[in-house]
């Protein structure tokens, strides 16, 4: 593998993520609990959506092949996205949706804050404004699992539930493969294995103040960096990319 199509499916990586977790945050539109949270869970997923476009854009130029982060986001198959797992289950009760913004964000904040240090200074540039909206993100979630997990008793019990169903989707956040193994060289990204106590440092200590237990599993599911994905991605991408399949090439 060489070292633009290393750097091209890494892009894609990050620019997946963000696109897909975008669009489930986009389905809160109307359907929050209450007005603010309505908004707040609107503007998260415009923030991740403003990601995918940044990286999908430069992950175009890397490939130089003509392609944009429209060809990329609407053009590509199922198999072609490389999104975590977990950034495409359904968005299920608020609960489920906070438990699953506190692993991503958490996840996200020290991802983010080592890639600032990257030596592609795109990559750094497109981190650092990434990091002052994952903050917010980080805080928002945090904030609400605090809530529900010291809040009535079937607040605590959604919550508890869903950490329990999310938690086997969490190991796949740290799995490296080629692409970072070569990227690593030059000091374009840094290992995720440095970043994983870090992370379960923090899940830990929000979990223990929201009064909720941190699952013991011992089996996580696994398979997007080799394109393969729940049968949610599927759906999803039918939805999402209809009109641009349905009108190849239009334009306004």
């Amino acid at each position: 593998m060489t070292k633009q199509e290393a750097l091209f499916k890494y892009l894609l990586r990050l620019g997946d993520n963000a696109l897909i977790q975008g669009h489930r945050l986009s389905e809160w539109c109307s359907k929050a609990p209450v007005l603010e949270e309505d908004l707040a869970l609107t503007n998260m997923a415009l923030d991740n959506i403003g990601r995918a476009q940044a990286f999908l854009k430069y992950a175009g130029e890397v490939e130089n092949k003509g392609r944009n982060e429209d060809d990329l986001a609407y053009k590509r198959a199922e198999r072609q996205f490389y999104n975590n797992l977990i950034t495409e289950l359904p968005i299920g009760n608020f609960a489920y949706t906070m438990a699953k913004q506190l692993l991503l964000s958490s996840f996200e904040y020290f991802l983010f804050t080592d890639l600032c240090q990257s030596t592609d200074e795109t990559v750094a540039g497109i981190s650092a404004k990434s990091l002052k909206e994952v903050r917010y993100h980080l805080t928002h979630s945090r904030d609400w699992c605090f809530r529900l997990g010291k809040g009535t008793d079937v607040s605590h019990e959604k919550l508890q539930n869903s950490v329990n169903e999310l938690w086997m989707f969490t190991g796949e956040l740290f799995e490296m493969c080629q692409e970072d193994e070569v990227l690593m060289q030059d000091g374009i990204v840094f290992s995720l294995s440095g970043i994983q106590q870090q992370w379960l440092d923090l899940v830990n200590s929000v979990l223990q103040e929201a009064n909720i237990s941190t699952p013991n599993v011992d089996y996580m599911q696994t398979g997007s960096r080799r394109g393969i994905h729940t049968e949610y991605l599927g759906h999803l991408l039918s939805e999402m990319q209809y009109l641009q399949r349905a009108y190849p090439d239009a334009i306004w």
